[in-house]
């Protein structure tokens, strides 16, 4: 039991306040479209910058804007072994690997290979969640992850026929195996991030692990940097290099870390199912792709897994009406 002191509060180690179940749902989603937006948009910045010289970037530019998140809340506890422990386990898996991961295999495959094994993040999210974090995960999420791997599964075989993608890739293997890993490592970070949530604000953990990822990748980012010409990069790519570090690194990991303080990991994990939706809605808008009635038959499906997981229980509605 906690004794508080009602003269001084801030004496008063407490826990961090929980948002509404609908805002939770709302940070999650945007965090996600969020991300595939800019899993999308790195594209071209990785044609300009080596990867892991624009990963360093990337962490050096989030932990500028995030210095004043780094400074310890009065009222949080201090942090314990297995926290910090957590908290690097976060940034190597969700941000330092994942990125490498993620824009190596995309660039050593194809689009319809990277889409099908993307939609594959709801399902290792409640896998993962339900074998370490012993949550239950009800049939009706795992309907939810269901619909959202068959909608993205849709999406992308409608790709298929793309003559441009569709050429041969003698390392499309790698690339599918690189993809396959950035799954578990982005289904990694949200279950490790519901174990972080319990003990420290979303604020601090962002800036804690974009600390770790620019730490990690500083002394390749370095060596990489004495070598490149940043004076041959156009300004238009510093502008969407901005957008992508402060993406990455700050906005969506804070709206994830806000979404998961009340929402169980396996549920929040089928919002997931967004990035691959809003990395394609980006090039169509973006880049002038055309939607098919393919692929407009995959968005329905995959938002109807979403809607599905995230609809209020009948025990629910009776506890509200009661």
């Amino acid at each position: 039991m906690i004794l508080t002191d009602k003269n001084n509060p801030r004496l008063t180690p407490q826990v961090p306040s929980t948002p509404k179940r609908s805002v939770a749902y709302a940070c999650l989603a945007l965090s996600m479209m969020l991300v595939g937006s800019y899993v999308a948009l790195s594209k071209p910045l990785a044609a300009v910058f080596p990867v892991v010289l624009l990963a360093w970037l990337r962490f050096g530019i989030g932990g500028l804007a995030m210095l004043h998140w780094l400074k310890k809340p009065v009222d949080e506890p201090p942090m314990t072994a297995q926290t910090k422990q957590l908290l690097f386990l976060e940034s190597f898996l969700g941000n330092f690997l994942f990125t490498l991961c993620m824009i190596s295999g995309v660039k050593l495959t194809t689009a319809v290979s990277a889409g099908v094994i993307m939609a594959a993040i709801p399902a290792a999210v409640a896998l993962l969640s339900w074998a370490f974090l012993r949550e239950r995960v009800p049939p009706r999420v795992w309907a939810g992850v269901a619909c959202a791997v068959i909608g993205i599964g849709l999406l992308s075989f409608s790709k298929a026929g793309d003559p441009v993608r569709a050429g041969a890739q003698d390392k499309a293997w790698l690339g599918n195996l690189l993809l396959l890993a950035a799954v578990f490592c982005e289904a990694s970070y949200a279950v490790i991030g519901k174990k972080l949530t319990g003990s420290l604000g979303p604020r601090r953990i962002t800036a804690l692990i974009n600390l770790w990822g620019f730490v990690l990748t500083l002394p390749f980012g370095l060596w990489l940097a004495l070598s490149f010409d940043f004076s041959a990069v156009h300004a238009g790519t510093w502008v969407l290099l901005l957008f992508y570090a402060l993406a990455a690194c700050m906005w969506t990991v804070w709206l994830w870390m806000t979404g998961l303080k009340s929402v169980p990991a396996a549920q929040a994990g089928v919002f997931t199912v967004l990035l691959p939706i809003s990395a394609a809605l980006v090039g169509v808008l973006a880049l002038g792709e055309k939607l098919t009635g393919m692929q407009i038959l995959a968005f329905c499906v995959a938002l109807a897994g979403v809607t599905l997981a995230t609809l209020p229980s009948r025990a629910a509605l009776r506890r509200v009406a009661n």
